[in-house]
């Protein structure tokens, strides 16, 4: 959606429009709803209570995709959503060690977070836990984005083309080591010693 018609939405709406717009456009809409609270047309306390809802809401979408679209979603969709398959792969392995720390990591992160998200799904991770460990991101996340939106929403197209940026920056990072660490560092069981 483009982001003129997301602030129109929001300007007419506002927090009718605030929730949806927060599971679909995410952080750049939280940068807005702050800009919008420093006018006066909404209220800092309500628009971060509606855009953790909202973006918890997201966070479940994708959680509910890798579970029940398993692998099979991943390898066709997986990439539109910025969760290719070698990204699930590697974070596989990694969550059953580091669940918690890595949707932490991951939902602070910009550009890769849905691969973490798609991620706890495919393992199945309880959806409690799941919960539990992207709300404490989701609190600071949001406030964070929510604050710069407030203080300097007026920059508003020079932060949405930043966040364009870092999340492509972040999505090649992302890509890169999963590259690295399958062409690299894997261990083929046939280039392991034999010790017949």
């Amino acid at each position: 959606m483009p982001l003129d018609q997301a602030i129109e939405w929001l300007n007419q709406y506002r927090y009718f429009a605030l929730f949806p717009l927060a599971v679909i456009e995410g952080p750049i809409i939280t940068v807005v709803a702050g800009f919008f609270a420093s006018l006066g047309y909404l209220s800092l306390p309500i628009a971060y209570a509606i855009i953790v809802a909202g973006d918890l809401a997201g966070d479940v979408v994708y959680y509910f995709i890798g579970r029940f679209g398993g692998r099979t979603f991943i390898d066709k969709w997986g990439k539109y959503l910025g969760a290719g398959k070698e990204q699930v792969e590697l974070l596989e392995k990694k969550f059953n060690k580091h669940g918690n720390k890595l949707l932490f990591i991951g939902k602070l992160s910009h550009g890769i977070g849905g691969a973490f998200l798609l991620a706890a799904g495919v393992i199945k991770m309880p959806l409690y836990q799941f919960l539990m460990s992207n709300l404490l991101a989701t609190f600071i996340k949001s406030l964070a984005l929510l604050l710069i939106g407030f203080y300097f929403g007026y920059a508003i197209d020079s932060i949405n083309s930043y966040m364009e940026r870092v999340s492509l920056i972040t999505l090649g990072i992302g890509v890169a080591t999963a590259l690295i660490y399958f062409f690299y560092f894997r261990k083929k069981p046939d280039n392991l010693p034999n010790h017949d």
